[in-house]
């Protein structure tokens, strides 16, 4: 007496797959340091700083003397409250005086490399600065249309 062959089972892979041949290994996940380094953004320098601490540790002019050495910013003999960017800004400002920077220069000088943002920025930040100098002296900080700013120091005392 014969024995009947057993029923074959049905494989949960399709045809498709079986002729793909077997199913390779999936990579292996990075390293968690690995992984947490490039998700960290990038540490912003700002460059200016390190030029004018180079350069000189007191830039003045007939109206603004900046003091990069105690961080301090004086217009015609007042002192004025300025947040890091803004005060970043008006030192590498008064630092170029007749030069015209472009916002995206401004962006890299200033905010450093790993800033992520585009030219308004830089707009609105003027703008902050203008306020706090006073109506009298906002006008030394000029726009120059389409590109960027300059720094103007007054010519009469």
């Amino acid at each position: 007496m014969a024995v009947p062959p057993a029923p074959r089972l049905r494989s949960c892979v399709s045809p498709r797959e079986e002729r793909a041949g077997p199913l390779k290994p999936l990579p292996r996940p990075p390293r968690p340091s690995a992984r947490a380094h490039d998700v960290r953004p990038a540490p912003r320098r700002p460059l200016a700083r390190k030029e004018l601490t180079m350069a000189s540790a007191l830039l003045t002019d007939p109206l603004i003397s900046v003091d990069t050495a105690c961080r301090t910013v004086h217009v015609a003999g007042r002192q004025l409250d300025l947040t890091y960017l803004e005060f970043e800004l008006l030192a590498h400002l008064v630092g170029h005086p007749h030069r015209v920077h472009t916002r995206d220069t401004l962006v890299h000088t200033v905010w450093g490399y790993g800033h992520v943002g585009d030219g308004r920025t830089v707009d609105v930040h003027v703008a902050r600065l203008r306020r706090k100098l006073g109506a009298e002296h906002r006008d030394t900080i000029r726009t120059v249309r389409r590109v960027g700013y300059k720094y103007t120091p007054p010519t009469g005392s």
